[in-house]
């Protein structure tokens, strides 16, 4: 991926806002965007939050890197908003799907959110692919991570 910035490019380390002088070159990154290809033009640069940081309840270990053609055996962690069907609620934008797509990626690093869909109850299904598990982190209306399928 190639990130283009721009004089409107914000960056955030923790919860203080940062400048791109601040970055550490290897850090994780969340970055949000627009995309063309391959490139990302960020409006938002944010530094991923350490270890036991944050409001993640799960880590890196429970994340099944992607194998092509090795699927994993389905499981849930955590919990699963009740009546949730997969394909259920609207896709959203904006303020609530960066903190939720936040909320996920600090719980579980390493893969790719490519929507987010707030369900009827008002919580929040953060679907995540480039990973063999999970496919979708729940988070709750206050962007606190419930589960994961």
């Amino acid at each position: 991926m190639t990130v283009n910035e721009t004089a409107s490019t914000t960056y955030q380390k923790g919860t203080t806002s940062s400048s791109a002088s601040a970055l550490t070159t290897g850090e994780p990154v969340l970055v949000l965007g627009t995309t063309s290809g391959t490139t990302i033009t960020a409006t938002q640069v944010v530094v991923q939050p350490a270890a036991g940081e944050g409001s993640a309840t799960s880590s890196a270990a429970d994340v099944v890197p992607f194998q092509r053609g090795a699927p994993s055996t389905p499981k849930q962690l955590g919990q699963v908003p009740a009546n949730y069907t997969e394909g259920s609620g609207s896709v959203v934008d904006g303020t609530a799907a960066d903190n939720a797509t936040k909320a996920a990626l600090a719980a579980y690093p390493g893969g790719v959110v490519d929507r987010v869909v707030q369900l009827s109850s008002g919580e929040y299904e953060v679907h995540y692919i480039g990973v063999n598990w999970p496919h979708h982190i729940f988070v709750d209306q206050d962007f606190h991570v419930m589960g994961a399928e």
